[in-house]
This record gives structure tokens, sequence and C-alpha cells, in this order.
């Protein structure tokens, strides 16, 4: 059965009288090759009256005559068949053997409720251009199954700042600075516009009155100060791909930002170690040594000699400076310097309790596994409609951990709807790849590996499908701002044996808004090339400043 809004008034079924060009931008109306044949005739026979006309009442060349005659006879052969050569090496063939004359966008909107079923054209050679038809439309169909395209919604624009506001805020120092941002985000005033429409989708928010404040703040006040000191490749050299690429990422946009960056440390609220855990366990980790004081104790000689050459650490004990390390590592090469452990702010995908993080003061890194570092959003977005969702849950990967081996055991070819598998074999990866695996589950299973966090959060999100998050003690990615009840599943440990049984119980209502609530969060997701407001880039950056702005205590007045 056809959808409603594709009959005909009548009640028949129409064949679709629009298809999208999205190469062009256009859209296309279908016109059969008897009306085009009409129109020709038409044509023809218009020119012929006028020929007539005009020989009768004037002297017209004999020879001049029979040389238009010609032309307009072999016009009359060869334009049909060029316009049907054209029509099938193109791109505006449809399986009916249709052709397509191309309308912008608005003139086949007005025209849409005008358009008729178009009737097929039969030639000579029909059951070779319908087999032919079929394979290149199955080719396409296959095409867009495996290379799915992101669509960019593009934020609203800054607010701009009154000159009075402006000049107020250069006039304070950063402490008084952010004393102002503090109280104002205490008072933040009521967001109304939070519907679909509205590019903060508040849902997915645990306050967004709060957040667009705070977030409009940020962009009118912050500065940052990014620490030229250290060598490369531990300083200053980002890896953009692998499971640790947000760190990389991070200190990529941050060092070639100029929103936010500012050369006079005297004007910073924030000040950036710009070095990598990742870079750091390649340069330092003996192999197999088990041994991290090396990475630990290069990273506190680093951390004294900024506080020995400039003021700016000292001032504060280290509460105004951050680190952002995605590496498992992360929480343990800050413990050999004590201000650096408790008192700087550590962004850490690492975001375990039990394991050097603090809540309200370190952030929570989302995990991002970036294959390619050129196409950090290929193949995000195009999850498949519910009802042609066949998998319930889906998990593959490696045995990290002790939660991984318990999930094995209990689901392992246990059961057709709980694709549970180790890393995904080549016999099954041949039918069904590990992202079209995702896109086609309504719950994609995020056990923890040997540390809490796991890439496959933030890819369920990439491939709209809602995750299931089993880690004890861990700190949701930017859970400062961030309403995870709303888009994601969390499972004890203990409930492995039971985690059909949850997922079944949770009725559909409930899930279809979880589901749109993945889509409507994603975007707060992308490492985008060019950053744009509230991606990740600037979620991260946000939370950093935040948090920043917990530790300051109002004075009573």
């Amino acid at each position: 059965m056809m959808p409603e809004n594709q009959r005909h008034p009548t009640g028949q079924e129409q064949s679709p009288a629009l298809i999208q060009n999205s190469g062009q931008g256009k859209f296309e109306e279908i016109i059969t090759y008897d009306e085009l044949r009409k129109e020709l005739e038409y044509v023809s026979l218009a020119l012929f009256k006028e020929l007539i006309r005009r020989f009768a009442w004037r002297k017209i060349d004999r020879r001049k005559l029979f040389l238009a005659g010609a032309v307009m006879s072999i016009a009359g052969i060869i334009l049909p068949t060029f316009l049907l050569a054209y029509h099938r090496n193109s791109r505006f063939e449809s399986p009916n053997g249709t052709m397509h004359l191309s309308k912008n966008l608005t003139e086949a909107r007005l025209d849409k409720s005008q358009l008729v079923t178009s009737a097929p054209f039969v030639s000579l050679n029909s059951s070779i251009e319908a087999k032919d038809s079929a394979r290149v439309l199955r080719m396409r169909q296959n095409r867009r199954k495996t290379i799915d395209v992101l669509k960019v919604v593009h934020p609203p624009p800054r607010r701009s700042v009154p000159r009075h506001l402006q000049r107020y805020l250069q006039s304070l120092s950063s402490h008084e600075a952010l004393l102002y941002a503090k109280r104002e985000i205490e008072h933040a005033p009521l967001v109304e516009n939070v519907g679909n429409d509205s590019y903060l989708y508040a849902p997915v928010f645990r306050n967004i009155s709060i957040f667009k404040r705070s977030y409009e703040l940020m962009e009118m006040i912050l500065r940052v100060y990014i620490y030229r000191d250290g060598k490369k490749p531990i300083f200053h050299q980002p890896r953009l791909n692998g499971i640790y690429a947000s760190e990389g990422w991070f200190m990529k946009l941050m060092e070639a930002n100029r929103e936010f960056v500012t050369k006079e440390p005297e004007k910073a609220h924030l000040f950036y170690l710009p070095y990598s855990s990742r870079q750091l366990e390649l340069a330092l980790y003996v192999r197999n040594s088990h041994n991290l004081r090396p990475l630990s104790k290069f990273l506190r000689d680093y951390v004294n000699m900024i506080a020995s050459k400039y003021p700016f650490w000292n001032r504060t004990h280290g509460s105004d400076h951050f680190l952002v390390a995605c590496h498992d590592w992360g929480p343990f090469i800050t413990t050999e310097h004590v201000e650096l452990k408790d008192n700087a702010i550590k962004a850490l995908c690492n975001a375990d309790l039990k394991e050097n993080f603090v809540a309200g003061k370190d952030v929570s890194l989302p995990e991002t596994a970036i294959r390619i570092a050129s196409k950090p959003l290929r193949n995000i977005g195009g999850g498949i409609r519910v009802s042609q969702r066949p998998i319930l849950a889906f998990f593959a990967g490696k045995m990290h951990g002790r939660v991984r081996p318990k999930l094995l055991k209990h689901w392992l070819n246990k059961d057709a709807d709980m694709r549970i598998y180790g890393p995904l074999s080549r016999r099954v990866s041949k039918n069904m790849s590990y992202v079209r695996h995702m896109k086609s589950s309504k719950y994609c299973i995020c056990p923890m590996g040997y540390e809490v966090n796991s890439p496959r959060i933030v890819e369920a999100i990439y491939y709209e499908c809602v995750p299931v998050i089993i880690a004890a003690n861990f700190v949701l990615p930017l859970s400062e701002v961030l309403e995870w009840k709303a888009f994601s599943v969390t499972v004890a440990e203990i409930d492995i044996p039971k985690l059909k049984e949850i997922l079944l119980a949770i009725p559909l209502k409930r899930y279809l808004q979880m589901l749109m609530n993945v889509k409507m969060v994603q975007k707060h997701f992308l490492w985008n090339p060019n950053p744009m407001r509230y991606d990740l880039f600037h979620m991260i950056l946000h939370s950093i400043w935040y948090n920043r702005l917990n530790q300051i205590q109002i004075p009573q007045s």
C-alpha cells in the first residue's frame, strides 16, 4: 500500500511524479514519449502552414524550398532519436522508460497537484532495457545504502553584544568577569522557544535555559591562553584518527581558533596545556613494562617548568588550567604533580569516579573513533526506519575487560534478535558491515572495556541507534549539560542476563522519543573541520568553562 500523500484524488495509485536530483538541487517532471511526439507534430504543422502561406503569396526559390524540406525531414527523424539516446545515456531514465525534463524546485512544487501518471514507452529492445534499468536501479540503491550523506544544519548566528556591555566586560579583570558570568547564569531567563524548530532541542538538555545563557556568556567573555612551550610530538602535534582522536581534534581546533584564543595571558580566563597523552605514550612508554612513572614524571616536570617561567599557575595553584587527554592512562599520568591532579581541570575519556576523576570539576570527554582524519563525518546519519530495523540489539568488539565476556556468555548465538558477537567476522561483515549493523538496530550495546568509556557510545549516536551503556562508576560525556536519560539506556552489569527483557519492556512511544532525541543530539557530537556553534569542539570547551565557573565562590554581600 502506498502512503495517502502519494495517491491520486480519484483513489488510484500514482507513479512518482517528481524525482529529486541531489547533485543539481532540482526536481524533474516526467513527460512521456507520446506527449513529446505530439508537441513535435504541432510545431511541424505550424511550420508547414507558414511555409505554404509564404509560398502562395511570395516567390520562393525552389532550391531553397527543397533544402528546407530536406532539413525538416532529417530533423523529424534525427531529433526524437537523439533525444531518446540522450535519455538513455544520462541520469534521466526511470525504470519505466519515461523521459524527464528538469524543473526548478519552486515550479515543481507549484505544479505538483497537476502532474498525472506517465505512460510507459515500450521499445523493440524493451526486455533488455528493463533488465539494464533494474540493474542500474539496484546499483543506485546499494550505493545509497553504503554512502550516507549527513545533512548539515547550520546553527543560528551569534547574538550581537551591545557596545556598552562590551566596554563594561573589557573593564573587568578576569576574575571579576567570571563572577559576572556566574551571577548571570544563576538568573538565566527562561527559554521559551524550545520546540522542534529550535536549533537547541530542550529534551536532550538538563536545563536548556541555563545552558543557553552560559554558552552565550562564554562567547562574550571567554579568552584562553595556550602555552607555546613544549616540543613536538608530545606537544602541539595532534593525532586525528583512532580511538583517541578526541584529544587530537580538540588540540587542532583550539590552536587554530581565533575566537577564544588570546596572545595576552593577562586577559585569559583559562590556560591550556597542549599535550597529547597518546603521543606521550608513544614517545616514552616501554612496551610491556607496565611502568607509567616515566610518563607521570615528564608531565610533572613540564608543569613545574610552566610554574617557574610564568606567574599564572601559582596565582590560582592551577585551578584555571586545563588539559585534554583521551588515553586510558590520562588520569594516572597526572598523579606525580599534586596541584595538577587535584586542582587543574582534566577533560578525560576515562571518566571513572574511582580513578582520579572529580565530578563537577573535571570533564568527561566523548571518545570518538575517527577512521579517516580527512573525513571525520563519514557515514554519519542514515539510520533506517524503525519498522525496517530487524535487529533488537547489536554489539561486536574485542573481549576487553570483564563485562564483554559476560555479554557474550549470555547472548552469543542464543537469540536471533540479539546480535551479540566478538570481533565481527568476515563471514558476517560481508553480508552486513559493522556500520550497517548499527544503522539497522534499535539498540546498540556499549559495554565498558578495560576502562569505563567506549567509542561505541558516540558511534551509536552517529549511526542513529539508541545506546545501551553498561559501565560502573562512569560519568557520562558532557553530563554537565546533557540529559542522557533522554536518549540512552543504562543497564547494570548484574542485569546482563535480563538484557532482552529490559529492552522489550521499554514502550514503543518511549523508544521513538529516545530515537528522536538521538538524532537531535547528534550535532553536538560532531567534529566539524570548520567548527560551528554547539558542535563537539564548542561543547567540550563549554563544559570546561562551566566547571571553571563552578569553582568560583560568589562573595556574600
